[in-house]
């Protein structure tokens, strides 16, 4: 009997690099990511790993209705169908209301909304993927942790890969190379006037690290892993 993605990470039956291998055959650390489209196929696999080890369900952790997230995995992981029905039928049952079994951000719709429709507006080409990954990023950038981690990425330069080739335009405007998270809110701001920092220059600010520091660190995908193996060990 096939278990539902979220109900195997809850009880341990299966690890986020198992999922990982599931979707593209690989393990993370092995992924090849040189040409375009793999490191396309790559970010959302990511994407979903880090979405099922989290309480909002696939779906909604990814700010995708059950179809968009179906359309997906039939696009970019066909040979994976076992993972798509288990996937919908879970986000459907993970939430207490319409809104949530409808993929959508629950805590914050408007700030997700804010984030995803700034993405669109900068996309580089029009396109269901680009549309995924809009709501995608604008998604995780709602969890606590740098968005490369909340991303499942393996490290900061895999999103700024990412920016740079979905959303072009928005990415030339990060000439400082500011923390992204940080570097969507200060634009969202500036697009409607305010102003987001209270000193003019950054070099004098006393929270110039908060949006300017080394964005470092195991990956998401790494900790949760390392999580699962110790308390299997124990």
């Amino acid at each position: 009997m096939f278990t539902p993605v979220e109900d195997r990470f809850a009880t341990g039956a299966a690890s986020p690099a198992a999922l990982y291998r599931r979707l593209t055959g690989v393990d993370p650390a092995a992924a090849d990511i040189a040409d375009d489209a793999a490191f396309d196929r790559h970010v959302l696999a990511c994407a979903i790993v880090a979405a099922a080890t989290g309480p909002s369900g696939v779906a909604a952790g990814l700010g995708l209705p059950p179809a968009a997230l179906d359309a997906l995995l039939a696009a970019r992981f066909p040979h994976a169908r076992g993972i798509t029905n288990s996937v919908n039928a879970a986000a459907a049952r993970s939430g207490d209301d319409a809104t949530r079994a409808n993929g959508a951000a629950t805590a914050s719709d408007d700030e997700f909304e804010m984030v995803r429709d700034l993405l669109l507006a900068h996309r580089s080409r029009a396109g269901a993927e680009t549309d995924w990954l809009a709501a995608i990023v604008a998604r995780r950038a709602l969890e606590p942790n740098h968005l490369w981690e909340d991303l499942g990425l393996r490290s900061r330069v895999e999103l700024t890969r990412l920016l740079e080739r979905h959303f072009a335009p928005l990415s030339a405007k990060n000439t400082r190379n500011m923390r992204w998270k940080r570097f969507f809110y200060r634009t969202l701001c500036e697009d409607d006037g305010f102003v987001l920092c209270a000193t003019p220059t950054c070099a004098g600010c006393g929270d110039f690290e908060t949006c300017f520091g080394e964005e470092t660190g195991e990956s998401r995908l790494a900790r949760i892993r390392r999580t699962v193996e110790t308390a299997i060990s124990l």
